[in-house]
């Protein structure tokens, strides 16, 4: 059904492109030196199919906002399954009954993991950071891929890398909550509870030794909030990157899992926990009431923390490379964690920050993004539902990009796109050109 599906929908897209490639020498945009040096920040110079982020209004997954994702795609209790959330990268619809029934036998396996990889992680996990773990248990599976398989004995034709890809793909993400899972268990000590769900993320906290539905539904929200953001960020980039030099899909989620290590990219919820635990100590060795985000006295407490920190540091979780505004997946966890933690002490921190950090920061003069972005909550979620442990947060965040990752990778088979091979510029030649135009 879901191959079928494609097979359909892929004609449809060619076309589209193909239409694009007739004016292909249409202006976009102009490069300048500051872009350039600055890490190519907000240069539109990728295609990129499954989402798109708009400054103001946030993330659209194929069009769907997170509101209408919530509103439209099939879910247990409140929160759009990840699974769902596959299908709709994959094809740009909602997936009907039927359709969820696939994608979950697809996804969804009582199977253990290879043994090979399984042994990996227990001999290795306890002498690795996690993050470390999950890309060597990933190359692991590498030898399962059918892409490379075909590729190497040349049975494999163009026209068919995008089922290739997606063999592969759906095969990792089988696998990916067993092994994420099991790295976290073998790692601290813990234990897995019965699976008793039949969804991808329930599992998933059952297997991570979690039996409160509490914990399922915050991870079905969590993964599917965090499984694609445009194509340019650190992670979605280099699984692209990488799948365009025709790697398979086991390689290129692996080096997109190594980019999302990097602490200016997957770290940034454990910083804005280290913030407000100290905040948090701060108050308390004041004697200080953790009161509620309208306690104007209490908001003033924070401020003058806030202001005292902005001395010598930044304010984790808040501002964004290129949203100019609240980032829509912090106000979808901050409305989960109204509906399921209201009382927590860090809860209420974290919505009274919202309310005191922008309007210190906007005093400021220099801040282009004021205000929060995800990792201004996803991490108190996760801490305030017992997954206390801050090294291991990276890895649920690669558990849900590995959705989007594996979904474009898929399309940029199917439309046969290019290997990624931009220009660059050395010093000298950049300030020829500089020059040359003064």
């Amino acid at each position: 059904m879901l191959k079928n599906k494609l097979h359909h929908e892929i004609p449809k897209i060619k076309e589209r492109v193909k239409a694009l490639q007739k004016d292909g020498n249409r202006i976009v945009d102009e490069i300048d030196v500051a872009s350039i040096i600055g890490g190519m920040r907000d240069l539109p110079v990728m295609f990129y199919l499954g989402s798109h982020l708009d400054p103001i209004e946030g993330i659209r997954f194929r069009g769907f906002s997170i509101p209408e994702m919530q509103a439209k795609l099939p879910k247990i209790n409140k929160e759009p399954l990840p699974e769902a959330v596959l299908w709709l990268l994959l094809t740009g619809e909602a997936p009907n009954v039927a359709e969820l029934g696939e994608i979950n036998k697809l996804l969804i396996t009582d199977q253990p993991l290879p043994k090979s990889t399984s042994d990996l992680i227990i001999n290795y996990a306890k002498h690795h950071h996690p993050m470390t773990m999950l890309s060597m248990a990933i190359l692991d599976l590498q030898k399962h891929s059918k892409f490379a398989q075909g590729y190497a004995n040349a049975s494999l034709k163009k026209n068919h890398y995008w089922e290739a890809t997606l063999d592969d793909g759906l095969f990792l993400l089988k696998y990916l909550p067993h092994m994420a899972a099991l790295i976290y268990t073998t790692k601290y000590n813990k234990t897995p509870v019965k699976v008793t769900r039949s969804d991808w993320a329930g599992q998933y906290s059952e297997h991570l030794g979690f039996s409160s539905e509490h914990v399922a539904e915050v991870l079905r929200g969590y993964l599917a909030i965090h499984s694609d953001h445009e194509g340019g960020n650190v992670s979605a980039h280099t699984s692209y990157l990488v799948n365009s030099a025709l790697s398979d899909p086991f390689l290129s989620v692996s080096a997109a899992v190594n980019g999302l290590a990097g602490p200016l990219h997957g770290l940034a919820n454990q910083e804005v926990l280290k913030f407000l635990l100290t905040l948090r100590d701060y108050l308390k060795g004041k004697a200080i009431a953790i009161t509620n985000a309208d306690d104007l006295a209490f908001q003033k407490e924070i401020e003058t923390f806030v202001l005292n920190w902005l001395k010598t540091g930044v304010i984790p979780g808040y501002g964004h490379a290129k949203l100019r505004n609240t980032d829509p997946r912090f106000t979808h966890l901050k409305e989960q964690a109204l509906s399921i933690m209201p009382d927590k002490e860090l809860v209420k921190l974290v919505h009274t920050c919202e309310k005191v950090i922008p309007t210190v920061l906007k005093g400021l003069g220099k801040v282009k993004n004021p205000y929060p972005n995800v990792d201004a909550h996803s991490g108190v979620l996760l801490y305030e539902l017992g997954l206390t442990e801050f090294d291991y947060y990276t890895v649920v965040f690669a558990v849900s990009r590995a959705i989007g990752c594996v979904a474009n990778m898929v399309w940029a088979r199917a439309l046969n796109l290019p290997i990624e091979r931009p220009g660059s510029l050395s010093l000298e030649k950049l300030e020829e050109i500089v020059q040359s135009r003064q």
